[in-house]
């Protein structure tokens, strides 16, 4: 996955997945990151198998530590889309599931 480009993440597992990447991009365990953003180790966890009630502020302050940026539209435009390369989130979700194995 190349940081930088814009992806679409649909669902919480997708958005753990994407975390854990850069985590691991970054050379961060689990506990490092876990107290960069001042929660347990267990919170990082369940965040990364996609935990679905994880409390919005600590997503932003992960997302913020990992330098994450998140960018809400509601409008694409069609040339900008042409342009840039797709990201393939369900290539990055079967890696992580394949390591979990």
């Amino acid at each position: 996955m190349t940081f930088g480009n814009p992806m679409l993440i649909r669902t919480p597992a997708e958005l753990g997945a994407v975390l854990r990447d850069r985590r691991k991009k970054l050379k961060l365990d689990q506990s490092t990151f876990a107290k960069r953003i001042g929660v347990s180790r267990q919170w990082v966890i369940e965040v990364e198998h996609g935990h679905a009630r994880a409390e919005l502020g600590l997503i932003l302050r992960a997302l913020d530590a990992l330098d994450i940026r998140l960018d809400a539209g509601t409008e694409q435009a069609p040339a900008r889309e042409a342009a840039r390369p797709a990201v393939d989130i369900n290539a990055i979700v079967a890696k992580a599931r394949k390591k979990k194995a």
